[in-house]
């Protein structure tokens, strides 16, 4: 099995803090994404190592496992790499656990490297993705049912494209596998459940929590993305392509927008999970690209300008 350096993936130090990790991750996120490289599919393979990152980088309990492995590892390396690295004392087994994954596309799976490490080990608290341990995940003390079963609850994180489109995902439960349906419009809160896979025949209940986007802030069905313009389109008007959900649109600059301003576009947001035919809207924030790197004839424009509307520069 490979190790993977998820330090050198995102491209911070190994003593980077919370904030600049995050930063890294949605810089990179933001290049790599698929919806803005539908024609490469190295940028997907990328996007997927990105976030394979994050998801241990940006948590804190699955940082310090990290940490710890890479040492060993390190180590390993240093005294020549002689018969094999023992991976034993990291790998997530164990009776008792959830093991969530994409179906469908293999392409959609995290790494053999983050499965082993981090998928179904019960010690690692909620589940960002991969699987979660049902009696460590508890989101409530179990509820007792007639009978004698006991309905039970675990978390599962989808992300905001999952929750947009609705999705199919596989777990195990006791061994078994099972066929779950994400529901469009599902949002942080929404609960699915498996009738008759609690524990003594009670229920199990999946908790869904949808994944921080790094494009889109999630306000209920609307979005909001910030959307940088240059100075000249929103002084004079024009067009810009705008990302959405489902892909780019053009979105019209009226001549005179301000920074910050808000520009509804309807029916472009979430699906709602009730009457998910009918569309939350996409707040585009704008945020004014000023040019810093302007040349003697341009300043001088810019103070004639100026000098017109009544702010005194000299020229």
């Amino acid at each position: 099995m490979e190790y993977k350096d998820y330090y050198k993936i995102l491209g911070v130090r190994k003593d980077a803090d919370e904030k600049t990790i995050k930063q890294a991750f949605r810089k990179l996120a933001l290049q790599y994404h698929p919806d803005r490289n539908p024609d490469d599919p190295q940028a997907e393979t990328k996007f997927k190592e990105i976030s394979e990152a994050y998801e241990v980088l940006g948590d804190k309990e699955k940082r310090a496992k990290y940490d710890q492995l890479g040492q060993s590892y390190q180590q390993w390396q240093q005294t020549g790499g002689m018969g094999g690295f023992d991976w034993s004392p990291w790998m997530s087994t164990g009776p008792g656990s959830v093991r969530v994954e994409y179906a469908g596309n293999a392409a959609d799976l995290f790494s053999e490297f983050f499965q082993t490490i981090f998928a179904a080990d019960p010690m690692m608290g909620g589940s960002r993705v991969g699987g979660v341990s049902l009696e460590e995940l508890l989101g409530m003390p179990p509820r007792g049912r007639r009978g004698g079963g006991r309905d039970m609850e675990a978390q599962l994180e989808i992300t905001l494209d999952e929750a947009y489109h609705g999705s199919t995902r596989m777990i195990s439960v006791g061994g078994k596998r099972l066929q779950i349906k994400i529901p469009r419009g599902a949002a942080t809160g929404t609960r699915v459940r498996l009738a008759g896979h609690g524990a003594d025949g009670g229920d199990l209940y999946l908790n869904l929590r949808v994944r921080e986007d790094p494009r889109f802030h999630r306000d209920g069905d609307d979005l909001t993305i910030d959307v940088k313009i240059d100075l000249y389109t929103v002084v004079l008007g024009g067009e810009v392509q705008v990302p959405t959900v489902t892909g780019e649109v053009t979105l019209k600059i009226n001549p005179g927008t301000q920074s910050g301003q808000l520009i509804r576009l309807r029916g472009r947001g979430m699906p709602r999970l009730r009457d998910p035919n009918t569309f939350g809207d996409l707040y585009v924030r704008v945020d004014v690209d000023i040019p810093a790197d302007l040349t003697a004839k341009e300043r001088a424009l810019f103070k004639e300008l100026a000098n017109m509307r009544g702010h005194h520069f000299e020229r």
